[in-house]
């Protein structure tokens, strides 16, 4: 089955090759996002709770390019690079999963970028 990138255009170029997003029939794919701005600058250096919210919102723009919600989000795959982060991640994380919740995992990693705190890869089914 042939997959159709998703890029939405007000996103600036990815650091790497890659696309935002992928949609393969009724999945949408969302790449590992960061915190991220202009030229690769690491946004809200030092504020997990401000780059959740930041990784989230560039979620929900790329899965909204796809024609799907944040509501039809099964999966996340989450990364923090301190788990002391963990609190303020989860009270931002419950504002955008406020109904069902999808599965996810979480785990400590050295993310790509120092600065960077949180990253997070979401799949969605669009049913």
């Amino acid at each position: 089955m042939a997959f159709e990138p998703i890029n939405p255009p007000q996103f600036p170029t990815p650091i790497a090759p890659y696309s935002a997003g992928a949609k393969a029939g009724s999945t949408v794919y969302v790449s590992g996002v960061l915190a991220l701005g202009e030229g690769g600058a690491v946004l809200h250096v030092g504020d997990a709770a401000a780059q959740t919210r930041h990784v989230l919102d560039v979620i929900k723009i790329t899965l909204e390019a796809a024609g799907a919600t944040m509501a039809d989000v099964a999966m996340n795959h989450i990364f923090l690079k301190d788990l002391g982060d963990y609190a303020a991640f989860n009270q931002v994380y419950a504002e955008y999963f406020p109904g069902n919740k999808p599965a996810r995992y979480c785990i400590k990693a050295e993310l790509v970028k120092p600065d960077c705190l949180v990253e997070i890869a979401s799949v969605a089914y669009i049913g």
